[in-house]
């Protein structure tokens, strides 16, 4: 094909995105799957969740960025919070690769079968509650291995047999209400559970740590009660939803979210009339609204949510999203829900997105001058920086580009649409692979392997510092016709290599600080890199838009740029492309991402 007859065939379009993808597989080694993540997974299939109450994200690199009821320390997962769920299974051997797990609890379940004996692999473990289950057979003689061991209540079970002695050991156990044989290291039986709350010592030594140990348990419970509180601070005393409607539903708080009807959000946006449209995207459409004490809002209505019976997930979810409050995130007002409808509400943004001050503004209005845009990559920068780094659980944005960031009164950045990813696809069971995002933002590994993590979100966010300085899209396919790169990414790399810095720029910039732009260019670039272990932490981000320890990862970046660039001149060159070959010199182009 010549660029002469080239034509926007979407399937021809398709088949080059494709090809796209395929060469990414091959340029890059694709991290190894996560052992905890499968691990936790296959734990929860034998647990045999029959009542939904757990929706761990398979498609997440790891379970600690955001799956409920799991709690993790520099990447490991320490804790599973499993109790009262209605499990109805047995315990998988997967759990045995839980190597960091400290706290494991399962009570009151209907878990049935053997007690494990590689249960004794978690040499860490310092907390096992499996009481109020219906576990039978006697105590592995394994766990005695358990050396770790500091509170063990295996109460309300049908367990007999003897009970291994280093399990004594623990300052806190229970054996109550079960048919094992406490031996001689015990004044009284401990049977029945009515009569002994939880097995005693027999000498006062013991009995003293064991109180000792009771009251450093119970400082730390009232450690965590008060962490909880603090977090909590800007909820109200009672989270109760109720089934009500017309009036009343206004009256219904979410800690301090407005619960809405759905009639008054139809009067405040016309019936969520087309006119009143302010933005679309992959989750909805956003319409502009007046609420009855004249407020403006932006009101999203969200697409993938019209299943029936979701209504207790969508706020838990919703309450997640709502307690992450900062200066550079949208805060979220309240929220609607129907059988059909799931809406939320938001603080109308008058100066719109990025995209549309970059790209869409009307001959009257102002576009982004070169403070504007500087202020928009720290903003956004610190505004991810508090998702990954001090939101717990993190939140990974998964669709950051330009038109997800909004801009105040003031024009300072405000990251909209995050959590929304996980929010819309944790109900979607029937997605085995679920990519969120947009082509040209999305980061290599999650094309290739559906799972993200906090490093999807840098790339997103250095391909949004390109759009900031060049006012150019993502992908610009009438650069075909050009010869040139059709990826962003691409394009700003060859003019580097060709020390053409100044041809980037956005020609709407009539005045700018070289160095700077030189400055987020270079950040931009370390941030896109095909590897995420290579890219920085947006708390790394923040401090080379400063300049701090930019000058040596720039240095090793244009190294390993030579290096890969000859290497990929060496792959393409193998190719062998015959005249009726369906794809074109065109398509090299859109392949030669990294």
């Amino acid at each position: 094909m010549t660029h002469s007859n080239f034509s926007y065939d979407p399937l021809k379009i398709l088949l080059r995105w494709l090809l796209f993808l395929s060469v990414f597989k091959l340029s890059y080694a694709i991290k190894d799957p996560d052992v905890e993540g499968e691990a936790l997974l296959d734990l929860l299939n034998y647990l045999n969740d029959s009542n939904n109450q757990i929706d761990w994200d398979s498609h997440l690199v790891s379970p600690c960025f955001s799956w409920s009821h799991v709690t993790c320390r520099n990447g490991h997962v320490i804790s599973l919070t499993l109790a009262s769920l209605g499990f109805s299974g047995t315990l998988s051997p997967s759990i045995a690769k839980l190597n960091y797990l400290v706290s494991l609890e399962l009570q009151n379940n209907n878990l049935s079968g053997s007690l494990p004996d590689y249960i004794a692999n978690l040499t860490n473990l310092q907390y096992l509650n499996l009481a109020d289950n219906n576990f039978k057979g006697s105590i592995p003689t394994t766990w005695n291995q358990l050396s770790s061991l500091m509170h063990l209540d295996l109460s309300s079970n049908d367990l007999t047999g003897s009970i291994p002695m280093q399990l004594f050991s623990a300052p806190m156990f229970n054996f109550s209400d079960t048919h094992l044989h406490c031996g001689e290291g015990f004044e009284q039986s401990c049977v029945p559970k009515s009569d002994h709350p939880a097995s005693t010592y027999k000498s006062k030594h013991t009995n003293v740590v064991r109180f000792a140990s009771c009251g450093a348990f119970a400082i730390l419970c009232l450690g965590a009660i008060f962490s909880y509180r603090y977090h909590q601070m800007h909820r109200h005393k009672s989270d109760i939803f109720a089934n009500v409607s017309g009036e009343d539903e206004r009256k219904i708080s979410f800690g301090q979210l407005r619960r809405f009807s759905l009639r008054e959000l139809q009067v405040a946006t016309k019936n969520f009339s087309e006119s009143n449209v302010v933005g679309q995207g992959g989750f909805g459409k956003v319409y502009k609204g007046i609420l009855s004490d004249n407020t403006k809002v932006g009101v999203k209505r969200l697409s993938d949510y019209n299943n029936p019976g979701g209504e207790a997930a969508f706020e838990r979810e919703v309450q997640l999203i709502s307690v992450a409050v900062h200066r550079n995130l949208l805060r979220l007002i309240g929220f609607c829900t129907t059988t059909t409808e799931r809406i939320l509400v938001y603080p109308f943004m008058k100066n719109l997105s990025v995209a549309y001050r970059l790209r869409d503004l009307k001959s009257d209005e102002k576009g982004l001058d070169w403070a504007t845009r500087k202020k928009v990559a720290f903003g956004t920068a610190h505004g991810l920086e508090y998702l990954h780094e001090q939101c717990n659980p993190k939140i990974i944005h998964r669709d950051l580009k330009a038109a997800n960031i909004l801009l105040d009164d003031e024009f300072e950045a405000v990251l909209g649409d995050f959590g929304l990813a996980k929010l819309v696809d944790a109900r979607m069971t029937h997605v085995t692979t679920q990519v969120r995002g947009t082509m040209g933002h999305i980061a290599p590994e999650y094309l290739s392997t559906g799972k993200s993590s906090e490093k999807t979100d840098v790339f997103g966010y250095g391909i949004t510092l390109l759009e900031l300085v060049t006012g150019e899209r993502a992908i610009e396919l009438s650069r075909l016709q050009e010869e040139e790169d059709v990826l962003l990414i691409d394009h700003v790399k060859k003019l580097v290599r060709e020390n053409r810095v100044g041809d980037i720029v956005d020609k709407n910039l009539e005045n700018y600080d070289t160095k700077e732009v030189e400055t987020i260019i270079q950040v931009a670039l370390l941030c896109t890199q095909g590897f995420p272990e290579d890219r920085p932490t947006m708390s790394e981000v923040l401090k080379m838009l400063q300049g701090i320890g930019l000058a040596d990862k720039w240095a090793n970046w244009k190294q390993l740029e030579e290096t890969r660039n000859q290497e990929f001149s060496l792959m393409t060159h193998q190719f062998v492309w015959s005249d009726e070959s369906t794809f074109d010199q065109e398509t090299i182009h859109l392949s030669k991402a990294r």
